[in-house]
Protein backbone atom coordinates (compact mmCIF):
# COMPACT_ATOMS: atom_id res chain seq x y z
CA UNK A 1 0.00 0.00 0.00
CA UNK A 2 1.30 3.30 -1.06
CA UNK A 3 2.10 6.22 1.89
CA UNK A 4 -0.96 8.97 1.82
CA UNK A 5 0.68 11.66 -0.57
CA UNK A 6 1.24 14.69 1.89
CA UNK A 7 2.12 18.37 0.55
CA UNK A 8 4.49 19.88 2.37
CA UNK A 9 3.00 23.33 0.91
CA UNK A 10 -0.06 22.38 3.35
CA UNK A 11 -0.64 23.48 6.95
CA UNK A 12 1.23 21.05 9.19
CA UNK A 13 -2.67 20.07 10.94
CA UNK A 14 -3.36 19.07 7.30
CA UNK A 15 -0.60 16.80 6.87
CA UNK A 16 -1.11 15.11 9.90
CA UNK A 17 -4.76 14.85 9.14
CA UNK A 18 -3.36 13.47 5.54
CA UNK A 19 -1.20 11.22 7.07
CA UNK A 20 -3.50 9.55 9.44
CA UNK A 21 -6.88 9.47 7.51
CA UNK A 22 -6.53 5.78 7.33
CA UNK A 23 -6.20 4.75 10.55
CA UNK A 24 -8.49 7.62 11.84
CA UNK A 25 -11.55 6.53 9.37
CA UNK A 26 -11.50 2.89 10.25
CA UNK A 27 -11.63 3.76 13.53
CA UNK A 28 -14.61 5.93 13.10
CA UNK A 29 -16.19 2.95 11.00
CA UNK A 30 -15.71 0.37 13.89
CA UNK A 31 -16.77 2.37 16.45
CA UNK A 32 -20.25 3.37 14.45
CA UNK A 33 -20.19 -0.70 13.59
CA UNK A 34 -20.69 -1.14 17.42
CA UNK A 35 -23.97 1.11 17.58
CA UNK A 36 -23.53 2.71 20.53
CA UNK A 37 -26.31 4.85 20.64
CA UNK A 38 -28.36 1.81 20.51
CA UNK A 39 -29.14 2.22 24.61
CA UNK A 40 -27.25 3.57 27.35
CA UNK A 41 -25.26 0.35 28.04
CA UNK A 42 -24.12 0.50 24.59
CA UNK A 43 -23.27 4.37 25.21
CA UNK A 44 -21.36 3.55 28.61
CA UNK A 45 -18.88 1.47 26.49
CA UNK A 46 -18.16 4.08 24.36
CA UNK A 47 -17.25 5.86 27.92
CA UNK A 48 -15.07 3.33 28.55
CA UNK A 49 -12.84 3.62 25.63
CA UNK A 50 -12.65 7.23 25.90
CA UNK A 51 -11.81 6.87 29.66
CA UNK A 52 -9.10 4.88 29.19
CA UNK A 53 -7.74 6.77 25.95
CA UNK A 54 -8.10 10.17 28.10
CA UNK A 55 -6.38 8.18 30.80
CA UNK A 56 -3.55 7.62 29.10
CA UNK A 57 -2.81 11.53 27.91
CA UNK A 58 -4.33 12.95 31.32
CA UNK A 59 -0.79 13.41 32.72
CA UNK A 60 0.24 15.56 29.35
CA UNK A 61 -1.81 18.18 30.25
CA UNK A 62 0.32 18.97 33.19
CA UNK A 63 3.59 18.78 31.48
CA UNK A 64 5.26 21.83 31.37
CA UNK A 65 6.63 21.10 28.29
CA UNK A 66 3.79 20.78 26.75
CA UNK A 67 2.10 23.68 28.56
CA UNK A 68 4.98 26.14 26.96
CA UNK A 69 4.19 25.07 23.28
CA UNK A 70 -0.16 25.00 23.84
CA UNK A 71 -1.23 27.89 25.93
CA UNK A 72 -4.27 26.81 28.26
CA UNK A 73 -3.09 23.05 27.70
CA UNK A 74 -4.78 22.10 31.46
CA UNK A 75 -8.18 23.67 30.46
CA UNK A 76 -8.53 21.00 27.31
CA UNK A 77 -8.95 17.37 29.73
CA UNK A 78 -11.67 15.98 29.93
CA UNK A 79 -10.92 13.10 32.20
CA UNK A 80 -13.00 13.96 35.10
CA UNK A 81 -16.03 15.08 32.71
CA UNK A 82 -15.54 11.34 31.39
CA UNK A 83 -15.43 9.67 34.93
CA UNK A 84 -19.18 11.75 35.52
CA UNK A 85 -20.79 10.74 32.27
CA UNK A 86 -19.97 7.42 33.48
CA UNK A 87 -21.39 7.81 36.92
CA UNK A 88 -24.56 9.05 35.56
CA UNK A 89 -25.50 6.20 33.79
CA UNK A 90 -24.33 3.73 36.80
CA UNK A 91 -20.90 3.01 35.55
CA UNK A 92 -17.83 3.09 37.88
CA UNK A 93 -14.34 4.23 35.74
CA UNK A 94 -12.48 1.34 34.12
CA UNK A 95 -9.16 -0.18 36.18
CA UNK A 96 -5.83 0.05 34.58
CA UNK A 97 -4.22 -2.80 33.41
CA UNK A 98 -1.00 -1.81 32.17
CA UNK A 99 0.55 1.49 32.54
CA UNK A 100 0.20 4.81 30.23
CA UNK A 101 1.27 4.29 26.50
CA UNK A 102 2.82 7.96 26.69
CA UNK A 103 4.74 7.72 29.92
CA UNK A 104 8.29 8.10 29.01
CA UNK A 105 7.70 9.43 24.92
CA UNK A 106 9.06 12.67 23.93
CA UNK A 107 7.37 16.11 23.50
CA UNK A 108 6.65 15.36 19.66
CA UNK A 109 4.82 11.81 20.35
CA UNK A 110 3.12 13.62 22.93
CA UNK A 111 1.92 16.09 20.78
CA UNK A 112 0.19 13.68 18.35
CA UNK A 113 -1.41 12.01 20.86
CA UNK A 114 -2.99 15.59 22.28
CA UNK A 115 -4.31 16.15 17.98
CA UNK A 116 -5.72 13.21 18.54
CA UNK A 117 -7.31 14.00 22.02
CA UNK A 118 -8.56 17.48 20.36
CA UNK A 119 -9.51 15.98 17.02
CA UNK A 120 -12.27 13.66 19.27
CA UNK A 121 -13.73 16.89 20.66
CA UNK A 122 -14.51 18.52 18.05
CA UNK A 123 -16.19 15.31 16.34
CA UNK A 124 -18.00 14.61 19.90
CA UNK A 125 -19.95 17.69 18.75
CA UNK A 126 -21.88 15.40 16.22
CA UNK A 127 -21.86 12.50 18.73
CA UNK A 128 -23.05 14.86 21.14
CA UNK A 129 -26.31 15.87 18.93
CA UNK A 130 -26.75 11.64 18.53
CA UNK A 131 -26.83 11.06 21.97
CA UNK A 132 -29.38 13.79 23.19
CA UNK A 133 -31.66 12.97 20.34
CA UNK A 134 -31.49 9.19 20.50
CA UNK A 135 -30.46 8.76 24.20
CA UNK A 136 -31.87 11.73 26.09
CA UNK A 137 -28.93 12.68 27.40
CA UNK A 138 -27.46 16.42 27.63
CA UNK A 139 -24.56 18.67 28.92
CA UNK A 140 -25.09 18.06 32.22
CA UNK A 141 -25.96 14.02 32.38
CA UNK A 142 -24.27 11.17 30.92
CA UNK A 143 -22.77 13.42 27.80
CA UNK A 144 -21.27 16.11 29.31
CA UNK A 145 -17.49 15.70 27.95
CA UNK A 146 -18.97 15.48 24.40
CA UNK A 147 -20.33 18.86 24.79
CA UNK A 148 -18.72 21.43 23.04
CA UNK A 149 -16.23 24.45 24.19
CA UNK A 150 -18.64 27.73 25.43
CA UNK A 151 -16.42 29.33 22.48
CA UNK A 152 -17.14 26.37 20.05
CA UNK A 153 -15.59 23.74 19.50
CA UNK A 154 -15.00 24.73 16.02
CA UNK A 155 -13.28 27.53 17.17
CA UNK A 156 -11.20 25.58 19.93
CA UNK A 157 -9.96 23.14 17.32
CA UNK A 158 -8.54 26.27 15.24
CA UNK A 159 -7.18 27.29 18.21
CA UNK A 160 -5.38 24.68 18.70
CA UNK A 161 -4.43 23.79 15.06
CA UNK A 162 -2.76 27.06 14.64
CA UNK A 163 -0.82 26.66 17.41
CA UNK A 164 0.04 23.54 16.55
CA UNK A 165 0.97 24.49 12.73
CA UNK A 166 3.16 27.51 14.37
CA UNK A 167 5.26 25.58 16.21
CA UNK A 168 8.97 25.41 15.11
CA UNK A 169 10.30 21.24 14.38
CA UNK A 170 11.98 20.23 11.54
CA UNK A 171 10.95 16.70 9.36
CA UNK A 172 12.39 14.34 11.98
CA UNK A 173 10.11 16.44 14.76
CA UNK A 174 7.27 16.07 12.59
CA UNK A 175 7.29 12.22 11.66
CA UNK A 176 7.18 12.09 15.41
CA UNK A 177 4.30 13.95 15.94
CA UNK A 178 2.27 11.66 12.86
CA UNK A 179 4.06 8.62 14.64
CA UNK A 180 2.52 9.73 17.95
CA UNK A 181 -1.04 10.52 16.13
CA UNK A 182 -0.77 6.87 14.84
CA UNK A 183 0.02 4.94 18.04
CA UNK A 184 -2.96 7.01 19.92
CA UNK A 185 -5.57 6.34 17.36
CA UNK A 186 -4.31 2.01 17.29
CA UNK A 187 -4.62 2.40 20.80
CA UNK A 188 -7.73 3.48 20.41
CA UNK A 189 -8.92 1.01 18.25
CA UNK A 190 -7.51 -1.70 21.03
CA UNK A 191 -9.65 -0.60 23.64
CA UNK A 192 -12.37 -0.29 21.26
CA UNK A 193 -12.30 -4.09 20.03
CA UNK A 194 -12.16 -5.01 24.06
CA UNK A 195 -14.71 -2.77 25.27
CA UNK A 196 -17.37 -2.39 22.16
CA UNK A 197 -18.53 -5.86 20.50
CA UNK A 198 -19.67 -5.35 16.78
CA UNK A 199 -23.49 -5.24 16.82
CA UNK A 200 -23.60 -8.75 14.90
CA UNK A 201 -21.18 -10.58 16.86
CA UNK A 202 -23.26 -9.52 20.36
CA UNK A 203 -26.46 -11.17 18.55
CA UNK A 204 -24.64 -14.25 17.33
CA UNK A 205 -23.77 -14.60 21.78
CA UNK A 206 -26.93 -14.30 22.85
CA UNK A 207 -28.46 -16.57 19.55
Amino acid sequence: MNAPIVSLKAPRSQRLKTATHQTHDALDKRIMAADIFASREHFAGFLRVQYRFHRDIEHLYADAALAALLPALAERARLLKIANDLSDLGHGVPEPVAPPATLGQGIWHSLGWLYVAEGSNLGGTVLFKMARDQLGLHRGFGAGHLAGHPEGAARHWRQFTQTLDSIAMDDLQEQQVIDGACQAFVTVRGYVEQELPRVADAQASSA
